[in-house]
C-alpha cells in the first residue's frame, strides 16, 4: 500500500473480501462490486494482498498429526489449441489429518459413513495445508517439497510412486501404497487430500472460471491455503493479510506482467 493512489477503503475492503468470503473473489467481481475504473488495478491490488498470505516462518505441519500428499494436475481448456486440456501445471500437496476430540469418540458421534441416508459426523477433518507447483515428480522436486513443509518424524502417507522412496532416509515414518488405479484403495489411503484437491479445482472453476496462468498459479494456491488454514476463524484472516502483508515485498504492475515476479510458495 506504499505509494499508492488507490483509497485505502479500497484496499480494506479488498482484503476483507478476499479472506472472509469462501469462494474469494475474481479480479472481475471484485473491479464490479467496489466500481474500479480498470482491471488492471483491480487484479494488481489482489495479488499483492496474496503476495502476503505466505507466512515467512511458518510452522511445519505434521508432528503428531499424520500426513497424507500426493500430486494432481491443474489445467483447462483453452481455445484454438485443439480438443482436450492445455497448459496443465502439476501440483502437490500435503494436509494433516486430525482425529476429532476423544469424548466424541468415545460417545460414538464421529463415524466415518452415512447410515440411513442421515449425514453423521466423520471422526477425522483435515488440519493444515500446503500446495506448490512442481515441475516433474521427480524424487528430489518430491523429497525437497516434503522435507520443506512436514515435521521431521512425522507419518507420511503417500502412494507407491519412487520418487517418495527417500522419505525414511531422511527421518520421515513413511507409509506408501501402490494403489494400481484402485479408487477404493485411494479412497482409504489418501481420502483427505483427494478432497482438497477436488475443492480446489471446483473453487478455481467456479470462482475463476479455470482461467489462471500457470505463471500466477502458484499465487491462487497461497489464496486458497491462506483461507483454508483459517477456516474456522474466518474473521481474524483479516487482520493476518493485513499485517503479513504489511511486512512483505509485493509485485509491481510490471513484473506481475511480465512473469518476472516469482510468488511464494
Amino acid at each position: 500500500m506504499h505509494k499508492t493512489h488507490t483509497p485505502l477503503s479500497i484496499w480494506f475492503w479488498a482484503a476483507y473480501l478476499v479472506t472472509t468470503q469462501t469462494p474469494g473473489q475474481s479480479a472481475l467481481q471484485f473491479q464490479r462490486q467496489l466500481g474500479l475504473s480498470r482491471y488492471e488495478t483491480a487484479f494488481q491490488i489482489l495479488h499483492k494482498l496474496r503476495s502476503g498470505m505466505v507466512r515467512p516462518e511458518r510452522d511445519m505441519i505434521g508432528g503428531e498429526y499424520p500426513v497424507e500428499i500426493d500430486e494432481c494436475f491443474v489445467g483447462g481448456e483453452t481455445r484454438g489449441e485443439g480438443r482436450g486440456m492445455h497448459n496443465m501445471t502439476r501440483v502437490i500437496g500435503a494436509v494433516e489429518v486430525r482425529l476429532r476430540k476423544a469424548e466424541e469418540e468415545r460417545a460414538g458421534t464421529g463415524r466415518q459413513h452415512h447410515e440411513g441416508g442421515k449425514p453423521l459426523r466423520r471422526c477425522v477433518y483435515a488440519g493444515r495445508l500446503r500446495l506448490s507447483t512442481i515441475p516433474s515428480r521427480a524424487a528430489d522436486v518430491l523429497t525437497n517439497f516434503v522435507s520443506a513443509n512436514v515435521a521431521p518424524g512425522a507419518v507420511v502417507r503417500t502412494d507407491g510412486w519412487i520418487g517418495y522412496f527417500g522419505l525414511k532416509e531422511l527421518g520421515f515414518n513413511h507409509a506408501p501404497l501402490d494403489l494400481c488405479g484402485d479408487p477404493e484403495k485411494a479412497e482409504s489411503h489418501l481420502p483427505m487430500i483427494h478432497l482438497v484437491f477436488s475443492n480446489l479445482k471446483t473453487w478455481l472453476h467456479g470462482t475463476h472460471h479455470g482461467r489462471v496462468e500457470p505463471q500466477h498459479l502458484q499465487a491462487y494456491l497461497n489464496e486458497y491455503v491462506f483461507r483454508f488454514n483459517r477456516r474456522f476463524y474466518p474473521m481474524t484472516a483479516f487482520n493476518s493479510v493485513l499485517g503479513l502483508a504489511a511486512h512483505s515485498t509485493p509485485p509491481t504492475y510490471a513484473s506481475l506482467y511480465s512473469g518476472d515476479w516469482k510468488h511464494p510458495g
